[in-house]
């Protein structure tokens, strides 16, 4: 059966009004592309970490991985300090190394494809599905090869679709789903969270994410092995075994012996405790910003659907979005020069814009080191050079959100003007 991805999707213009500019409706201040939701609550939890004294390798930490597993219906959870270095350990503690590939996106931001580098894998991209902008499920079966030791999946702009897809795919394989689900805690797919799809899972938190920690992330499994392992690597490879929590008497890994005792090659990759103590206040609040957040979406989506030569996010059956960016594209006619003027113009407005993403595939490094060429993957590439990132944030006023669909309907007739 043919997937959806199958075939492109052309967009359509919509003929409605472009909207009505004026002189007065002009941003009169700046308008970020991202801003973190800080309340009261985060701050006093981080003050009272400082005034404990514990500052490292403390109860904080503790509390934020329980939420985070809890939040994406998985056992266990190893905070880290970042979304990269989680990625880093979910390769690593799945044995992948040298000669091994990894089917994954080219349509992704770059640290999902460097972390396969810094195991010594090769990463093997597919083309992506122009509806969903994740890999397309089609294309990810036939990628798979004798050498191919992992599926590393992102959820693009936190749009889970597809995960069972490719879950199906690794089972029948067998071979592991890495869920790179950086930005998407809080979707769902059919009732199931971001991050239970995978053998393993990763979220980030950085200040532009639905929560932040400042800097962090944090692994997700319900292979305990998987997360004893991790622990252990996060925390310079000191020793961790399975003890019984006096409460409950469930087993969880925690580290014992000598502090100068190391097992196995580890690294820096730990989650300060002001940081989880952040974190753990986000945690709290995280239906809350879910929420927020899906209102942004939903005004942007009324505000834009007329908009000719603007193609907006589309969700398939069955999706929860939790947005971590509001990503829309300029239709087929469009390059990417004449996006990236439209872009500028935004900003001559102090409105925040992005070129969310450029393709991995053509990024310098990755064409010098394995010879990708531009046109390998068309569908990836032709959604690259017209997407455009709009200031999301959670709390986003309705004024300056009128302000940001002007301004780039203006931008659009401009180019449009100077194709005459």
């Amino acid at each position: 059966m043919m997937s959806e991805c199958a075939a492109s999707v052309a967009a359509v213009p919509i003929a409605v009004h472009p909207g009505h500019w004026s002189q007065s409706s002009m941003a009169v201040h700046e308008i970020p592309l991202s801003r973190p939701d800080i309340s009261p609550l985060e701050e006093e939890l981080v003050v009272q970490t400082l005034r404990s004294g514990r500052l490292a390798l403390g109860p904080m930490a503790e509390q934020f991985e329980n939420r985070v597993a809890a939040a994406s219906d998985c056992l266990y959870a190893v905070s880290v300090s970042s979304g990269t270095s989680g990625l880093h350990l979910a390769l690593l503690s799945l044995g992948i190394g040298p000669g091994d590939e990894v089917i994954t996106t080219p349509f992704s931001f770059i640290a999902s494809s460097n972390c396969i580098l810094y195991v010594g894998a090769t990463p093997v991209f597919v083309d992506i599905c122009p509806k969903t902008l994740n890999m397309d499920p089609d294309r990810v079966e036939r990628a798979i090869t004798p050498r191919t030791k992992a599926i590393l999946a992102v959820e693009t702009f936190g749009n889970p679709a597809h995960m069972d897809a490719y879950e199906q795919i690794a089972k029948r394989h067998e071979i592991p789903l890495i869920e790179d689900c950086c930005e998407a805690l809080g979707s769902r797919l059919n009732g199931r969270p971001a991050g239970s799809f995978g053998r393993i899972g990763v979220f980030a938190f950085y200040p532009n994410k639905q929560i932040t920690t400042g800097e962090g992330g944090c692994i997700v499994t319900n292979d305990r092995r998987l997360a004893n392992l991790c622990r252990s690597m996060r925390n310079q490879g000191r020793a961790v075994v399975d003890q019984p929590d006096p409460a409950t008497g469930q087993l969880s890994g925690a580290a014992v012996g000598s502090w100068l005792s190391h097992e196995r090659l580890g690294f820096n990759y730990r989650l300060d405790e002001l940081s989880a103590a952040l974190g753990v206040g986000q945690m709290r609040r995280l239906d809350e910003i879910v929420h927020k957040r899906q209102l942004v979406a939903e005004s942007y989506m009324r505000r834009l659907m007329g908009s000719p030569h603007v193609v907006l996010p589309t969700l398939l059956p069955g999706t929860e979005m939790s947005w971590f960016v509001f990503v829309v594209r300029l239709d087929s006619a469009y390059a990417r020069h004449e996006r990236d003027r439209i872009i500028q113009g935004l900003r001559r407005h102090d409105i925040g814009a992005g070129d969310y993403f450029p393709c991995i595939h053509t990024q310098p490094v990755y064409r010098e080191r394995f010879g990708f060429e531009p046109g390998m993957f068309p569908i990836a590439e032709s959604v690259s050079q017209r997407t455009i990132a709009l200031p999301f944030y959670n709390g986003l006023d309705v004024g300056d959100l009128e302000i940001v669909a002007q301004t780039l309907e203006l931008m659009i007739q401009r180019e449009n003007l100077g194709r005459n």
